[in-house]
């Protein structure tokens, strides 16, 4: 069975071809394109770079096409999309602007280009579930609240990749099939029984970052919120900020919605801080030729990890792994090391030359004594949806992947 994972940024395709033989994986081929202005010719290349490596001779070959979409009106988990499906997803256009119109537009394009394919979508929002609902409300009137200003939370294939590696690294594969299994019945199997909490953090940090706390493989909270524009201060987005802020700006330089939503949404976060840089690696570069705004972005960026990391360990009731992952979270020691700085009461201690020698590999960066693992793990986003659509085929008697 041969799974097509398509990522679809705002101009970016990357995609990634898996074969199953039963739960084994293989990727079969990888590759993408940037800069983007035209997604049916990107398909196109798409499909044809994978006929001419070998690996896709036809349409029948595909078992499905399989995406990473952010989130839908009312829907979440791992679903076959159809038009309902794409209205729902339409619905929240206007809360993920970055992120769902170019699925939408992705996946009918692959739809008329393979119509007896199945179509497979894994949201972002389905890994977050299960938090509480104290961790998932804000303080709005009930009749916002069913409007969806809640906590979605996101990047959960990324997260719940984690979830799954760390606790085999951390030889806890009680709790690695506990976050494996998660979406294939009606929520979590109940907490491995006579054993310890396993208690993770883990950061995803990259042009998109967050940071979520992980239980027995499930997580308790995210620092998205309503919108992938929430949280930490993002590449163009600015993060968390306060409503009233927004409002008083709004007043003051008479901007419309669409005005404010393009501000916050395209021209904030590291690039409003650091003078004009999304770029984490242009932004050190300026900082260490002694720009002040530069400096000042990362001492931000810095400081919300930080504190996401602190809320987490307060609600998990300690941690027993920090990890990295994700672009930026993988390729810079000296960000991982700003972050686990003077946290040794919290029982953070790294090790300098494991830490340096970390750099897009999965390695464990702290001490032998430190009371706290602390671990770089690339992340699998692709490998997480390839394998929940596979289930889904399976469950929904499609596992030739052809429509009925």
């Amino acid at each position: 069975m041969k799974i097509l994972v398509a990522n679809l940024g705002s101009t970016s395709l990357k995609y990634r071809l898996f074969e199953f033989e039963g739960e084994r994986t293989e990727l079969l081929h990888r590759g993408g394109f940037e800069r983007v202005s035209d997604y049916a010719s990107a398909i196109d290349d798409c499909l044809k770079d994978l006929g001419e490596a070998g690996v896709l001779v036809s349409e029948e070959d595909l078992a499905a096409v399989a995406f990473k979409t952010i989130m839908a009106k009312d829907r979440s988990g791992c679903v076959l999309v159809d038009d309902d499906v794409l209205a729902a997803m339409e619905a929240c256009n206007y809360i993920a602007p970055a992120h769902n119109p170019p699925y939408v537009e992705g996946i009918r394009i692959f739809s008329r280009k393979m119509p007896g394919t199945p179509m497979i979508a894994l949201f972002e929002t389905a890994f977050y579930q299960w938090i509480p609902e104290a961790t998932r409300r804000y303080a709005v009137p009930e009749d916002w609240y069913e409007l969806g200003v809640r906590r979605f939370g996101f990047h959960g294939a990324s997260h719940k990749f984690i979830a799954e590696r760390s606790a085999e690294l951390l030889e806890r594969l009680d709790v690695a099939e506990r976050a494996k299994s998660l979406y294939s019945g009606n929520g979590p199997a109940p907490p491995p029984s006579g054993a310890p909490p396993l208690r993770v953090i883990s950061c995803h940090l990259g042009g998109s970052s967050s940071v979520t706390g992980l239980l027995d493989g499930v997580a308790i909270g995210n620092s998205f919120g309503t919108s992938p524009q929430s949280g930490l201060p993002q590449n163009n987005r600015s993060g968390d900020l306060d409503p009233f802020a927004l409002l008083h700006v709004m007043r003051e330089k008479n901007l419309s919605v669409e005005e404010a939503e393009r501000v916050l949404s395209t021209e904030s976060g590291l690039n409003a801080l650091s003078g004009g840089y999304n770029d984490l690696r242009d932004i050190k570069e300026k900082a260490d030729a002694g720009d002040a705004c530069a400096a000042t972005a990362i001492d931000v960026y810095i400081a919300q990890i930080r504190h996401w990391i602190g809320a987490f360990h307060l609600s998990l009731n300690g941690i027993d792994a920090l990890v990295f992952t994700a672009g930026i979270g993988e390729n810079n020691p000296w960000l991982r090391e700003k972050v686990c700085a003077g946290l040794d009461q919290l029982g953070i201690a790294l090790d300098p030359p494991a830490n340096e020698a970390a750099i897009a590999t999965e390695k464990v960066i702290s001490t032998g004594d430190s009371r706290v693992t602390v671990i770089v793990i690339p992340t699998n986003e692709e490998a997480v949806v390839a394998r929940e659509a596979r289930r889904l085929l399976v469950r929904e008697n499609l596992p030739a992947g052809r429509k009925n």
